[in-house]
């Protein structure tokens, strides 16, 4: 019993979750902390990890009560809080860049950390899904990989990347962007970053 009670009290340790499959809407093939795979169903939880719900090529984990995206192939490393700060964890994809789940305005975004934006970038098509009037906003025209294209300055009322949550953060709507969204400098400015080999730590500063 005093063993019991003793780990209990321990902090929580750092937990690596790959999603390496699906099983249609039904179960998730997961690896935690580089254990063999195992096929957790829908609504069950295993090694700390609860299978929320399962898509075409993702998952919805939840971690110590947090829940989290996870894309198949991609991992996702939860860190024992050092502050109470909020935080998030990132892990690189193959290609070495930070791609992951957030929001806009509440809605559901696919982000990548680009520290060469010097705002958050929206394409047109994001932006009319989430109801952003983005037309109100200052006007110009902006060179894309693609030629010339129109933009729009906006005012976002929230972004939210894991724990993080900014409010009125700037950002570009651009008429023929990327299909991603660009985690520019308006956003980062606000956080600390950390990088430790292929992961990276964003810390809220203000």
């Amino acid at each position: 019993m005093a063993l019991a009670l003793a780990l209990a009290a321990a902090p929580a340790l750092a937990l690596e979750v790959r999603l390496l499959g699906t099983f249609g809407d039904k179960a998730a093939i997961l690896s935690i902390d580089g254990a063999e795979p195992k096929t957790v169903k829908v609504g069950q939880r295993h090694g700390g990890v609860a299978v929320i719900a399962v898509g075409e090529d993702g998952a919805t984990i939840e971690v110590e009560g947090r829940r989290r995206v996870i894309r198949r192939g991609q991992h996702f490393r939860a860190a024992a809080a050092k502050d109470a700060r909020q935080s998030v964890v990132l892990v690189a994809d193959g290609r070495g860049h930070f791609v992951t789940d957030g929001r806009v305005n509440g809605g559901m975004v696919r982000f990548v950390v680009d520290t060469g934006a010097s705002s958050v970038v929206l394409p047109e098509t994001d932006a009319n899904r989430l109801g952003i009037d983005y037309r109100k906003g200052q006007r110009g025209l902006i060179q894309t990989a693609n030629g010339v294209a129109s933009a729009w300055r906006v005012s976002l009322d929230q972004v939210r990347l894991g724990d993080i949550e900014l409010h009125q953060v700037d950002a570009v709507v651009i008429e023929k962007g990327p299909d991603v969204v660009l985690l520019g400098m308006s956003f980062l400015n606000r956080v600390e970053m950390r990088r430790d080999g292929d992961t990276m730590t964003l810390t809220r500063r203000f």
